[in-house]
């Protein structure tokens, strides 16, 4: 991979020896439909692309991995792990507690460890795409691999 390319996540993912590849693209960070912008950049099925939010639940940070074609189910987040409330955390929080800027805030490789949700839709595919920590650069991996790697909670928490 070229030096320039890498990230915290690509770089978590080669000690990890996990296999992936990147994507890079080029779409301006304040297009509408940005994540879909992306799927569309790249040539992929847009329920392939996940995009990476920062929520609070029930006052604690928690990641979620959810299509981009798809919204954020609150109240399902908060179900999935026990919770009684969900909201998205603010960007100055989510890029604070991740070490990424929105557009490019990547489920691997964040400033802290955090709990990490990942839709469920996401295990119907052989391969994902998930942001590699930096705007223009997607990683393709293995859900399966997504989930190890970060301890994830499977569950339907995305809405079309």
């Amino acid at each position: 991979m070229a030096r320039r390319q890498a990230t915290p996540a690509t770089t978590l993912l080669n000690r990890q020896q996990v296999r992936y590849r990147t994507h890079p693209y080029d779409v301006p960070v304040d297009a509408p439909n940005y994540g879909a912008l992306v799927a569309a950049t790249l040539g992929l099925p847009a329920d392939r692309v996940f995009k990476s939010l920062v929520a609070v639940v029930d006052g604690a940070l928690t990641i979620v991995v959810v299509p981009v074609t798809g919204e954020l189910g609150l109240k399902a987040l908060a179900a999935a792990v026990g919770a009684k409330r969900a909201v998205l955390a603010d960007r100055a929080t989510a890029e604070r507690a991740t070490g990424y800027v929105r557009g490019g805030i990547s489920p691997l490789g964040q400033r802290r460890n955090l709990p990490t949700v990942l839709d469920e839709s996401a295990l119907h595919h052989e391969t994902i795409y998930v942001s590699a920590g930096r705007r223009g650069l997607q990683l393709e991996l293995a859900p399966q691999d997504l989930v190890a790697l970060t301890n994830a909670r499977t569950a339907r928490v995305a809405s079309a």
